[in-house]
């Protein structure tokens, strides 16, 4: 007989699991997300609408998000010889960080605005990739940077047409051999030294024409990059100081030679970040690393910032998606929750946070959405091309900045089962700091905001003429935007004054895109919790009489 017969008895069961909500995976990320929907209608990409659908089904996938855990489960790990002592510079990744690009490449859509050019393609790649991001941040870089090559590749037609046709091929080649002999190839960037950081004014980084020099021309860069984003990928874009010129060019650097030789572009150390774990960032020396002189000698930082607005413009649609995939799991969370005699959904003071952060979240994915019809606008509209240039800056700052606050608050919704490594919202919160640093942080947002104003003041001009479209809708909208206007009129301390004038501007620009999109139910909301005096700067102080209700049932998953 057993010395324990009531274990046996219960087969040594202490206690039931309840209460809990069941896993969110198998759901519709597309087909549930009602204010997605409606933007994709909206903005001018209702022709895409099939294929949204059915990637939405699979990113919220168990499968698909299992792949995202995966992914960040393993840092990427460098190995600078082989094993015979030959230099190699090999990063491996875990695999499903190679599933992940695979996906995102064979979708087509990231592209497809170079390739296939038309009415709301912006708007469906902007779709695609606020899905894509949901399920994983870290790959979403080298995927943003190989669309935004092509822009500054563009400069320099006889060099960068043939990469451009790899570049936007649907495959995905992860294998570290000579770029001539891949049919697909991915794009990094490599702009920032130890010593200047955004300032990219101070690269000490030199390059030496090997033959002939100026645009198109062949060159060796000596120097450093401290920060090198996606190092495995086939080419990099970056500056550097040729002796032709006063000012920095621009330069495509390959992984390797056209003589199929290693490049000497030598990593010292893999970056140890605490956010994009998945994707690998470094440190680089160059030693006399072969490149191409792309565009105008001595307008590099032009010609690379052709390349950096996109980056830029990504960071709002990857910011929105971190806050929409929020969302998603502490509504889902608080739906199935009870505490204190009844579910947490149905509780008024987290109605009040869950509400806030869903209008915070619509906001920021309809302002990304509108940046991305501007962006199928403006080759043939000037107005649209002045509210893609100061909107880009605006949003990055506001969208980006918003977005650790947010994911800090969700983690709060869902408490401490929120703060463990086996839930999403650690990655989530850990991912949403990167996008605000990256690719100029606020302060240099901000400044862009002054320099357009300064040097196109018609793009003010544009703005106020945008969101005036709908005075008279709002009392709350009305008395903001006079405000505003008025505040511009005043140029002293400008600069000093910055951060709060790109605030309001964007405030502004969302609470009258909310407004044109005639949901009174989200415009009202958002105008009064975010537009008025007693507007609280944390999440969970709305203003009475809003339908929170209303708007948690708009943002709440929904599964099969």
């Amino acid at each position: 007989m057993s010395n324990y017969p009531m274990a046996e008895k219960v087969f040594a069961s202490t206690h039931k699991v309840e209460n809990q909500p069941p896993l969110l995976e198998d759901y519709d990320m597309y087909g549930q997300d009602l204010a997605l929907k409606e933007a994709v209608q909206r903005e001018g990409a209702a022709w895409a609408e099939d294929g949204l659908q059915a990637f939405g089904r699979k990113t919220g996938s168990a499968d698909w998000i299992r792949l995202g855990f995966e992914a960040n489960a393993q840092k990427p790990v460098l190995q600078t010889h082989d094993p015979y002592g030959h230099r190699i510079d090999e990063i491996t990744y875990h695999p499903a960080y190679h599933q992940l690009m695979t996906i995102a490449k064979g979708t087509g859509f990231n592209t497809m605005p170079w390739s296939a050019p038309g009415p709301g393609v912006h708007v469906a790649r902007a779709a695609f990739n606020f899905l894509m991001a949901q399920v994983e941040a870290g790959h979403g870089c080298p995927i943003t940077m190989s669309h935004a090559a092509i822009a500054t590749l563009r400069k320099q037609p006889d060099i960068g047409a043939s990469w451009e046709e790899k570049i936007s091929h649907s495959s995905y080649d992860p294998r570290n051999i000579p770029y001539f002999e891949k049919t697909s190839l991915s794009m990094g960037m490599a702009m920032t030294e130890k010593q200047g950081g955004s300032d990219v004014r101070t690269n000490s980084t030199k390059a030496y024409a090997i033959g002939p020099s100026g645009p198109g021309e062949a060159y060796e860069l000596v120097g450093h990059k401290y920060f090198v984003s996606a190092p495995m990928s086939d080419g990099f874009l970056m500056l550097a100081q040729s002796e032709g010129a006063e000012n920095l060019s621009c330069f495509l650097v390959p992984r390797w030679r056209p003589d199929g030789s290693k490049n000497p572009l030598q990593i010292i150390r893999l970056k140890d970040k605490m956010g994009n774990v998945s994707n690998a960032s470094c440190e680089t020396e160059l030693r006399g690393a072969f490149g191409w002189m792309i565009g105008e000698e001595g307008r590099g930082i032009a010609n690379i910032l052709e390349m950096v607005a996109l980056t830029r413009f990504d960071c709002m649609i990857g910011s929105a998606a971190g806050m929409r995939q929020a969302v998603t799991q502490i509504t889902h969370h608080c739906a199935h929750r009870k505490a204190f005699g009844k579910k947490l959904i149905d509780q008024s003071l987290m109605q009040n946070v869950l509400a806030d952060l869903a209008l915070e979240a619509e906001a920021a994915m309809a302002m990304a959405m509108r940046m991305a019809r501007w962006l199928d606008e403006e080759r043939n509209d000037p107005r649209a091309a002045l509210l893609v240039r100061i909107g880009t800056a605006i949003g990055k700052y506001w969208i980006c900045k918003r977005t650790p606050g947010h994911a800090y608050e969700a983690m709060e919704c869902i408490g401490g089962s929120g703060t463990m490594e086996n839930s999403l919202m650690p990655r989530l919160y850990r991912e949403a700091p990167i996008n605000a640093i990256w690719e100029g942080c606020g302060n240099v947002q901000c400044l862009d905001v002054l320099r357009i104003l300064q040097k196109q003041p018609e793009a003010l001009d544009a703005y106020f003429a945008e969101i005036l479209t709908t005075r008279g809708e709002n009392k709350l909208f009305d008395k903001f935007t006079a405000g505003l206007q008025q505040d511009f009129a005043d140029t002293d301390n400008l600069e000093y004054r910055a951060r709060g004038l790109v605030e309001r501007l964007a405030l502004a620009m969302q609470a009258s895109l909310l407004i044109q999109t005639g949901n009174s139910l989200v415009s009202d909301a958002f105008c009064a919790a975010r537009l008025g005096e007693n507007s609280g700067h944390l999440y969970g102080d709305l203003p009475t009489g809003i339908d929170c209700k209303a708007i948690i049932e708009r943002a709440l998953p929904q599964m099969d």
